[in-house]
């Protein structure tokens, strides 16, 4: 797609500049300007991969903690119903 865009921009600083001097010029800093625009978004880009890949292993590392905390939840729970019901016990004697 940028190289399309770098395409059609050539063209259009060529026909638009035609008779002039510095046509050549004109077009090759377009040219430079649109490769350092594509470099700059492929970077963008790595980076934002890198970001999501981060990111999902956050998450994973997250419902990992959370499953834990699932368990050691209800581990509680039955622990406090059997010192309950023993607590019940005593009191009934």
């Amino acid at each position: 797609m940028v190289g399309k865009l770098v395409g059609v921009t050539v063209l259009v600083f060529a026909t638009l500049c035609s008779g002039c001097a510095g046509i050549r010029q004109t077009a090759e800093q377009s040219l430079q300007a649109a490769q350092a625009a594509q470099s700059a978004a492929d970077a963008a880009r790595r980076l934002a991969d890198e970001a999501r890949q981060a990111a999902t292993g956050a998450q994973s590392t997250a419902n990992q903690a959370l499953s834990a905390a699932q368990a050691a939840q209800a581990c509680c729970d039955a622990t406090n119903q059997r010192l309950d019901r023993v607590f019940e016990q005593s009191q009934a004697k």
